[in-house]
């Protein structure tokens, strides 16, 4: 689970400023913040990617979604709006291989993303 930073992270080996965690997840904010909120929701179990998630990892999913709206509440962006994003590979963007949801809010966002 270690092999990242994000692992890393999870275990508690790296410090972070963690806004949210469980048993199965952890919420931590962005070191290159791209909005007022930008905040890592990554689960403790090593994923590398979406390509690698497998119907055991169903509610794991679900549980990243329900923190990421936690989160939002609790960082007073869930009613003005946020985004969540997954990146998958690294044409997407995805830098750390251990599998991660952006919340990014605080600012009215543009679309298309990039």
């Amino acid at each position: 689970m270690t092999d990242t930073i994000f692992g890393r992270i999870a275990a508690g080996e790296v410090p972070a400023d963690i806004v949210y965690e469980d048993e199965h997840l952890v919420a931590f904010r962005d070191l290159n913040p791209q909005a007022p909120t930008h905040v890592l929701i990554i689960p403790r179990k090593s994923i590398p990617t979406l390509n690698e998630v497998t119907d055991v990892d169903a509610e794991l999913l679900g549980r990243l979604f329900l923190a990421a709206a936690k989160v939002a509440e609790q960082e007073g962006i869930a009613e003005d709006g946020y985004r969540t994003v997954i990146n998958c590979n690294a044409s997407a963007g995805q830098s750390v291989y251990h599998l991660h949801v952006h919340l990014i809010g605080g600012r009215p966002l543009q679309w298309p993303p990039g």
